[in-house]
């Protein structure tokens, strides 16, 4: 049985993509790049062995040396689990900058793995990522036109994927158009067997698009895009029905029907938001959260000036508010956020003892840090319904909790998930990781519903 392994650059993007395997009815197990030393024996000792392993890294903005190594050595062990059909999956905004980090680690992972060619597919059109004519738009917006062009990290100025990918790798980048997708997989398998570039981008701005370019790189040993691929992929188990997301760890097809037990008969435990982000969708989530929920902007200044001191204040605040209720019973969780506004981003901070900000800590570290804390220890006091925001945060969060495998539930939303896993403390937490671009606006009040007791 052939076994898939895959390396997803940051933990919302491992989750998303877990999420759409298991809707395809894949077993599927997340496994954080921060817990591979004993991960093999974990896996391997699961009732169901998964046949889909996702490695969450923290890679996307690592510079490049660190996050081509630690996706070799995602490699190592998805390889000792008897992986036979790697997927490395990246942003579907494709966030880098002409240095990497997708370019080098895809020459890594190919080199490695002696993959001839590898498609390039960073389509999600549920979420609205589309390419056409080897263009990358956001809900109908060309890249470099869109709110991604003043990502603070990773600022999209261009919208062809080739261009994008180009300056990245010394291998050919080549693309094929929707005109050669529509023919069907067995034209696209021809055409693409006979390209002469390493990398090719593959248009596709539709699920059935998904499907065919899956279906024509099913032979392929390593595939790369977006989560969006993996819905055109096939479970290996030849007794499960395509899509029925049946299978244990799957996401259960019918989260937020009216057979979903509500949130509300769950144990009573403390629930909480917590955005690091400062993407568009993020901000308005965020100002949406602020009008419904209770809300605690971070002082960045007082984590600058002493943040254990803040860290107090902010366990306290959030402690006084996790188990507030709506009038139906339905949670009302306290919101930890960073950014309501693009202003927030270039702040000017006071630093003690004379030392240039140039010696210190970013406000960005400073950030993820205090909210990793944070959530760690409110959730050793019962606060174990989490909803994080940012795929940063989301990497901070995993690390500061322990968790050291999550098993896939319930579907927010296209790309978010609830998931369960364990601390290093043994406490069990639900915890959603999101994208800062993914989910409606009232994904902060509205998650809660799909929650399963």
């Amino acid at each position: 049985m052939r076994r898939l392994g895959a390396i997803a650059d940051d933990f919302t993007g491992a989750t998303d993509l877990a999420t759409n395997l298991a809707k395809r009815g894949f077993r599927v197990v997340v496994i954080p790049g921060g817990a591979l030393d004993a991960a093999e024996t974990r896996v391997r000792a699961l009732p169901d062995r998964p046949d889909a392993v996702v490695v969450a890294l923290k890679s996307r903005t690592a510079p490049v040396a660190t996050a081509v190594a630690d996706s070799l050595r995602a490699l190592d062990l998805l390889e000792s689990l008897d992986c036979d059909r790697f997927y490395l999956k990246y942003c579907s905004t494709f966030d880098s900058t002409d240095e990497g980090n997708i370019g080098p680690v895809l020459d890594a992972l190919s080199k490695r793995l002696d993959a001839g060619r590898v498609v390039v597919v960073p389509s999600f059109p549920a979420n609205g990522r589309t390419v056409e004519g080897g263009i990358l738009s956001v809900h109908g917006v060309p890249l470099a036109e869109s709110p991604m062009k003043d990502h603070p990290l990773t600022p999209m100025r261009r919208s062809r994927v080739a261009d994008l990918l180009a300056p990245q790798t010394s291998a050919a980048v080549g693309e094929v158009h929707s005109d050669v997708v529509d023919r069907g997989s067995e034209a696209l398998a021809e055409v693409l067997s006979q390209s002469s570039a390493r990398y090719v981008v593959v248009d596709a701005a539709t699920d059935a698009q998904l499907d065919t370019i899956a279906r024509a790189a099913a032979g392929d040993v390593l595939v790369s895009g977006g989560s969006g691929l993996a819905l055109g992929m096939t479970p290996p188990q030849a007794d499960v029905e395509q899509g029925s997301g049946s299978l244990p760890g799957a996401v259960d097809a019918g989260a937020g029907t009216d057979d979903t037990p509500d949130v509300a008969t769950r144990p009573h435990a403390g629930s909480l938001v917590v955005s690091g982000s400062a993407s568009s969708m993020t901000r308005a989530q965020v100002a949406h959260g602020r009008a419904h929920l209770p809300a605690r902007k971070i002082d960045v200044q007082a984590l600058i000036d002493d943040a254990p001191a803040e860290l107090g204040r902010a366990v306290d605040w959030v402690l006084a508010h996790a188990h507030d209720e709506n009038a139906d019973g339905s949670p009302r969780p306290p919101l930890v956020y960073a950014v309501d506004s693009l202003d927030d981003l270039s702040v000017s901070y006071r630093y003690p003892d004379g030392l240039a900000p140039a010696n210190r800590p970013h406000p960005s570290e400073l950030i993820e840090q205090h909210l990793g804390a944070l959530v760690a220890t409110v959730a050793e006091r019962g606060v174990t319904r989490i909803l994080v925001a940012g795929g940063e945060t989301s990497g901070s969060t995993v690390t500061a909790l322990g968790l050291s495998e999550l098993v896939i539930g319930a579907e927010i939303a296209p790309g978010v998930c609830w998931a369960q896993g364990h601390t290093a403390h043994g406490t069990l937490v639900d915890i959603a990781l999101k994208s800062g671009n993914f989910g409606s606006e009232d994904m902060f009040t509205s998650a809660w519903k799909v929650l399963h007791p």
